[in-house]
């Protein structure tokens, strides 16, 4: 199994010079003891997969379909809407991406089975408590639970690759999540981990579904996915920055203040982060210009919002697949739920010194092309909907 002993290395040297910071201690501890001890462990279970289950040797990843775009934007629902499609796909779950090897979900599964028979789901009951305190007081700003479908990169934390790391610690400047575009040197062990975690994850589920992915900081990646998948399908989420920029940094701050760090420590990082917003906007769109056989549907979250049922058809007409009745029953039966989306979470501009005008300077062309409202706060209409292209037959 991989793990990136570079970023280790950077984070320990990192931690070790935070003198004043009261969380270095158990960190420290963490990372010099816990951390190995669980390597080794994952390692062993990860050598013993294709021991146990030898298909994993054949185990093909056939057409996947990535979800990128700035987080915030919309990601989740569309990941979420067309995850309920019935058997097509397979995807990880939250609970799932903590354990990287298909010998350790096939046992935690089966553990399952034993506490729905034997215990009448006592284990469960315990875990769903925990889940409900844990995750239940930021459900308004993100639905998130173990058995809810969630981001592929965090499946790569064991790999000690996990954007994990910079929601805790201001280390944007320590550990590149996004670049990978841009990263030769790691593009081609971290893309060989990923594909060996999609693996497992499609043998879990039965081995002839077609992955479905989504993650905001792949928007990054988008050319090494085309490079280490040919056949995939990408699905690019597009939403007012004004709305998604703001969003993304208060929601990050939030996670940084409550670790108890002040603004001064992480101003660095935050600026690194607005940055990063940017780029989630221009790289899928360069990379994907490059490679015009890349099948790809580039969405408005107003016209997901608006028209989910539609939407969805449209992305499913762009990427070659085809709408089966009962998954068009469930869409249009969620519809109207879909339609009164809306985040409670509280944030703006004026938060970040951010300006429309900021704004509408570093992402003139997509201002221009999707019609987002600029400083003058007119919402010039539904803007350009979804945008398909099909790769040739």
């Amino acid at each position: 199994m991989y793990f990136d002993v570079d970023y280790y290395l950077r984070l320990l040297r990192h931690v070790w010079g935070l003198k004043e910071w009261p969380g270095r201690r158990r960190l420290l501890l963490r990372l010099v003891f816990v951390t190995p001890l669980a390597t080794l462990f994952h390692t062993l279970c990860f050598l013993l997969d294709y021991v146990f289950f030898p298909r994993l040797w054949t185990q093909r990843v056939v057409a996947p379909v990535f979800i990128v775009g700035h987080a915030r934007s919309g990601t989740t629902l569309v990941h979420r809407l067309l995850s309920a499609d019935g058997e097509r796909f397979s995807y990880f779950l939250y609970w799932e991406t903590l354990f990287p090897s298909l010998l350790q979900k096939r046992v935690i599964r089966w553990l399952g089975t034993v506490d729905t028979r034997l215990l009448n789901g006592a284990l469960y009951r315990r875990i769903k408590a925990w889940d409900d305190k844990t995750f239940g007081p930021f459900r308004h700003i993100h639905n998130m639970s173990l058995w809810t479908s969630e981001e592929d990169q965090f499946a790569m934390r064991a790999a000690f690759v996990t954007q994990q790391w910079s929601t805790d610690l201001p280390v944007m400047d320590v550990l590149d999540l996004f670049h990978l575009d841009q990263m030769p040197a790691k593009r081609k062990r971290w893309m060989h981990h990923y594909k060996e975690l999609v693996k497992r994850q499609l043998l879990l589920n039965g081995g002839e579904r077609t992955h479905l992915s989504k993650n905001p900081v792949m928007s990054g990646w988008v050319g090494s996915i085309i490079e280490t998948f040919p056949d995939a399908r990408i699905v690019v989420m597009l939403r007012d920055p004004a709305e998604c920029v703001p969003s993304l940094l208060k929601l990050v701050e939030i996670s940084w203040k409550s670790k108890g760090w002040r603004k001064e420590d992480y101003a660095h990082s935050l600026a690194l982060l607005l940055e990063t917003s940017f780029e989630s906007f221009e790289n899928p769109a360069q990379q994907l210009a490059a490679r015009s056989n890349t099948p790809r549907a580039i969405v408005d979250y107003r016209e997901l919002t608006r028209q989910p049922q539609e939407t969805v058809h449209a992305v499913y007409a762009a990427l070659g697949m085809t709408v089966s009745p009962q998954f068009d029953d469930f869409l249009r039966a969620n519809a109207e739920r879909e339609k009164s989306h809306h985040s409670k979470f509280e944030y703006s501009l004026g938060d970040y010194a951010l300006s429309h005008e900021v704004l509408e300077q570093r992402l003139a062309d997509f201002y221009l092309r999707y019609g987002w409202p600029g400083h003058s706060g007119a919402d010039p209409g539904p803007g350009a909907g979804t945008e398909t292209e099909r790769a040739p037959a």
